[in-house]
């Protein structure tokens, strides 16, 4: 009985770290429609998720960072996953365009060549 126990207190352990993570990963941002684009296919891939808030603020895993550090994390994610790793890039509305260039050309320079932004599905 007691190893059930455990089993069932490392179970509970482990959902919580989790859904803490998701929770980190995206921060609540107004995300521009879309009236066309795939939906998103169940992909296993490893990804990054980039959050860009209205003021143009870049924030990875609920830190804000900088364009160089973000470069140096897109080169370290790379560098362990190759091919394997996904960017999403979810960013305000709101956001300037200005903010969102860089972490593309970032993408680029670290051959990292599966990018996708979360948008909100347009409905008719």
């Amino acid at each position: 009985m007691i190893p059930m126990v455990d089993v069932v207190f490392l179970l509970i352990i482990f959902f919580l770290v989790s859904s803490h993570m998701a929770r980190t990963e995206n921060e609540k941002l107004e995300l521009p429609v879309a009236v066309s684009g795939d939906q998103e296919a169940n992909v296993t891939l490893p990804r990054l998720v980039i959050n860009i808030r209205e003021d143009g603020q870049v924030v990875v895993a609920g830190r804000a960072v900088t364009l160089e550090a973000l470069q140096s994390r897109l080169a370290v994610a790379r560098e362990q996953l190759g091919d394997e790793i996904e960017v999403r890039i979810r960013c305000s509305k709101q956001a300037p365009y200005s903010q969102i260039s860089p972490i593309l050309l970032a993408c680029t320079k670290n051959k990292i060549w599966n990018v996708s932004f979360a948008v909100y599905r347009s409905e008719f």
